[in-house]
Formats: structure tokens, sequence, C-alpha cells
């Protein structure tokens, strides 16, 4: 396996430029996740790297040579497709071996090949059948199975699980992930699903408008967002947020459903403040601590989870989203407060939606 770098990539159609000099650098044996809405560039991004698509400007290096001309059969990088691309008159067999047909093994090798990525999937029971008799979970081991023989430098993933009902995307999720875990291998893996990206990335690079927001393990950029996207991209439900006006270091809410006891974050002068905290600390029921934020409004919705509910509150700045315990005497329709600790709070600079340095 091998490091691939991108630097100051671009890409343009005609005139329009979609990805903005972006630079990044995925170590080797490295599992990273580019995530982002629908149109940010993770999938051209992607197929730059792959070689599907030409890079404008930049170069990108694998393994340290400058491939920007290269073919992609010549960068010895294997691609999984969100449709899974599999031959439905070939065997399982047949499928998995496709990628060994141009290659100078000899039978016997490419037999060894196809057994052992087979047995690393758990499709050794299957390989005679055909994708027709196969669920959806098993038809995207074939097409992984098809990537892994060949023994690529690096594996890119583009929305592989999208295809698949939600009890299957879990499952394929942690199969992916202990895959990577055995073979150590360099993944590039593209999704719009923040949950995908949480649990299995090493390193999530969340992506707006061709642009690199921010980059970081999954738990560096859920406590620690850089900015307003990433804060409210990253972790389910959304980051609530409310609106304030720092002067005098005091923080006084817009919202009038909102009282804010939290001091102002270290700046000067006068600003718009934009409040953040998530559903897990603002809680409705007997506060602890030292009281931050406290929202007051009418329920809209209730959302039992098993371990937890989840309070839709309506407010002056919109619905915002709290927690209760699992066992209550909540009701739509009822007027209540959700209180959230000082410590739990985040503060943007509603302008330029940039991160400020708690007080």
């Amino acid at each position: 396996m091998t490091e691939i770098q991108l630097e100051k990539i671009t890409k343009k159609y005609g005139s329009i430029e979609t990805i903005h000099g972006i630079d990044l650098t995925v170590k080797d044996g490295e599992f990273v996740v580019l995530v982002g809405p629908s149109g940010c560039g993770k999938s051209t991004t992607l197929r730059m790297i792959a070689g599907l698509e030409t890079i404008t400007g930049g170069n990108l290096r694998i393994g340290g040579e400058i491939v920007n001309e290269h073919e992609p059969k010549e960068r010895n990088i294997a691609m999984v497709f969100q449709n899974y691309a599999i031959y439905p008159h070939m065997s399982v067999r047949q499928n998995i071996g496709f990628g060994l047909y141009t290659a100078k093994l000899s039978k016997a090798e490419k037999e060894q090949r196809i057994e052992e990525t087979a047995a690393l999937l758990g499709l050794v029971e299957l390989l005679d059948r055909k994708p027709s008799a196969l669920s959806g979970g098993q038809r995207q081991r074939v097409a992984i199975g098809r990537a892994m023989v060949r023994n690529p430098v690096a594996f890119l993933f583009d929305e592989p699980l999208s295809n698949l009902d939600a009890q299957l995307r879990s499952q394929m999720r942690i199969e992916i992930k202990r895959l990577h875990q055995r073979l150590k291998s360099t993944i590039v893996y593209v999704t719009h699903d923040q949950v995908e990206a949480m649990t299995m990335a090493d390193r999530i690079v969340v992506m707006r408008d061709g642009h690199i927001l921010q980059s970081g393990s999954p738990t560096d950029l859920y406590e620690n967002p850089a900015d307003m996207f990433t804060a409210r991209f990253i972790g389910n439900p959304s980051m609530n947020m409310v609106s304030a006006r720092s002067s005098n270091n005091a923080l006084i809410a817009k919202n009038a459903n909102a009282v804010i006891s939290a001091p102002a974050p270290d700046l000067a002068g006068e600003r718009d403040i934009s409040v953040g905290v998530r559903s897990h600390a603002l809680t409705v029921g007997t506060p602890t601590g030292k009281t931050g934020l406290t929202i007051t409004g009418e329920i809209l919705v209730l959302e039992p989870l098993g371990s937890e509910t989840l309070v839709h509150i309506d407010t002056a700045d919109g619905v915002v989203i709290a927690s209760a315990p699992a066992q209550h005497q909540l009701a739509a329709g009822q007027t209540v407060s959700a209180t959230a600790n000082v410590e739990s709070l985040y503060f943007f600079d509603s302008d330029s939606q940039k991160a400020l340095i708690r007080a």
C-alpha cells in the first residue's frame, strides 16, 4: 500500500471551476472518508485520484510519483462504485477473477488469489452462484472482492452502501472496517452519510463547494468543529443554533425563547454570535451543573429512540431538538424548558461562520 498526495488540485469544466486548489495527504494504510452534501466535489476528487477525470491544475502523487497523466490501469488503484457493476451471467468466482483476466499469472495462481479473496469476504460457499441468487450485501462483497484480487496499492469507494437497506448498510460498514483492519490498506471512501464517516474513518475530510473545510479524526470534528457547517453536518441530530449578540462581555439572545447565561467568547466589540448546542447536551428536566442556556417552547414532536427521547421544541429560531429520558410524562403541545451547561456550548461568528474560542 502507499501514500496518496493531492497538491493544489483544481478541476474545471470549461470556465467553471468545481474543485478549488485542495491539498490532502492520505497516509499509507489510512482510512480517509470524504464527506459532504451532494455537489461538494467529493466524487469528482475521487475520480481524479482514480484517473477517470482529468486534473486541471496541481499534482497528484501516488507513492511519491506524479501520476496526472497516467491511465487508470497504470495507477494500480481499485475502485468500488455505488452500483455493484458485477456481471449477471458470470458466477461469483468468475466475477471476482475478472480483474485477473489480463494478469500474467498461471491458472493455479489466479485460482489461489480468488479463493483467498473469497475467504476474506466470507464468499467461499457462494463462489459457484450467479449474482441473481445473492443478497444486496453479498453482491457488494463480490464487487469489493473483484477490486481486492488485483492487490492494488489503494482502494477507492464511491458511496458503495447507498443502495442497501439500513440493516445491510450497518453490516457492511462493519465488514469494510474489519477488512481494512486486516489488510492495513490505504482507503479513500466517499459518502454523504455522516454516520458512515463517523463509524468507519481514521480521518474525515469535510468538503463544501469544492473546498476542504476541515480534516481530522471523527472525535476531533465532533468535539471541535472549525465552522458552523461542520458543526451541523457532523453529528446526528444536527447541532442546534441560537442567535445572539455579544455586548460588554455578555451574550444577549435574539431568540425570544432563549436565555443565555454563559459569558461571551473572548473577542473585541459587538458582533452577532451563533450559540451551538448538541441535542444530547440540551436536556428537558432538572438541570445539573452551571446552566449556560435555557430554551422554552412548545413540543412539536417526540421521537422515542429506546435509550432516550428526542424532543422537538418550537422556538423563534426554528425547531430546536433536545433530549429527555426514555421514560417521561411529556406530550406534544406541552410547554417545556430545556437547559444546557456552559461547558457544552459552542460559539460561532454569525458572519464568517467560523468557530470562536470559548470563554
